[in-house]
């Protein structure tokens, strides 16, 4: 820290001993109070001026609260709730790297107070969460957000995971972007590609060797299918894993205990009537690529009915995977 500061900075170091030093469990004296400023910064101040220092603060807006146990700082920018959350995210997400995840946490550990940090156990494991190896996904998203802001093309490296455990590059794009999503702990891509002309879709962990290009992006309004632009709201529902093809009208038979996790999967804009004996027809929008794999991961729960070559393909899979087992 630094020695003998001058005593003009008083009132910014007080608040930031309020910040750090004390919530509503740990109130500080002004005897406290006085004791940080004179070890941490060097600065001496008397009672008085503790007291006229708290009370500019809460001119200029902060909740401070003082009683006869001391003073502490009321309001903050995030309730330490609001934190758990979001670092809960931070570690649930594998996309972002464990050294990023570490920084982040602490980041913001340091917007409550010092007790908070010693509540949060799991900040110190994050090495124990399934990661991304890829240390640039947040300069890939600093690429593609001045990208989009530029109306340029990208171009790229896509990797995916070998026997080795390591990523490996299995392909190399040009495209236009979009937007980046977040959807089910995954980082996306929404672009259009300049060699099949769809739209597809890139997990951000994935991505190496971004740069950006001289030539214009495609403007997302002239591709067929996008006139009013993206509607986030269908991939978000009809596209529970992400794939790229076009969804399809879907009709299946379902369990009435399936409901909730059909629900939970393709969203609320499903049609559902009562077929007897615990079961339900169901009528849904979604990629048929995502309904085959989510059809074959739980096939004891529901029948596809709608559309044929879907109910063929499957029965095919069943088949094929009888065969092995027999």
């Amino acid at each position: 820290m630094n020695s003998l500061e001058p005593k003009k900075l008083a009132l910014l170091r007080i608040l930031e001993i309020l910040k750090k030093h004390s919530d509503i469990k740990h109130p500080l004296t002004q005897e406290d109070i006085i004791h940080r400023l004179k070890n941490d910064y060097g600065i001496t101040l008397e009672r008085k001026a503790i007291s006229r220092n708290i009370s500019l603060l809460r001119e200029a807006g902060y909740e401070i609260v003082s009683s006869l146990k001391g003073s502490y700082l009321d309001s903050r920018d995030f309730e330490d709730s609001e934190l758990r959350m979001l670092i809960d995210g931070v570690l649930s997400s594998k996309y972002i790297p464990p050294s990023h995840s570490g920084d982040l946490i602490n980041r913001l550990c340091n917007l409550s107070s010092v007790y908070f940090k010693s509540q949060i156990k799991n900040a110190y494991s994050v090495n124990e969460w399934s990661k991304t190896e890829n240390q640039a996904v947040f300069y890939n998203i600093d690429i593609i957000n001045e990208a989009i802001l530029l109306d340029k093309k990208i171009s790229f490296d896509y990797n995916k995971y070998s026997k080795d455990k390591s990523l490996h590059k299995s392909n190399s794009y040009t495209v236009s972007p979009y937007q980046l999503v977040l959807h089910r702990h995954g980082y996306f891509l929404i672009a259009l590609s300049e060699k099949s002309e769809e739209i597809s879709y890139f997990r951000l962990d994935r991505i190496t060797d971004i740069k950006i290009t001289k030539k214009q992006s495609v403007r997302i309004n002239t591709v067929k299918g996008y006139e009013r632009g993206i509607d986030y709201n269908e991939i978000a529902t009809a596209r529970p894993y992400m794939y790229s093809d076009t969804p399809e009208r879907i009709e299946l038979i379902a369990s009435e205990s399936s409901i909730d996790n059909i629900i939970d999967s393709f969203g609320k804009n499903i049609r559902i009537s009562d077929t007897g004996e615990g079961k339900c027809r169901i009528m849904l929008k979604s990629s048929v690529m995502a309904m085959e794999q989510y059809a074959m991961q739980y096939i004891d729960q529901i029948e596809i009915v709608k559309p044929d070559f879907l109910r063929l393909r499957i029965r095919e899979k069943l088949q094929s995977g009888f065969n092995k087992y027999s």
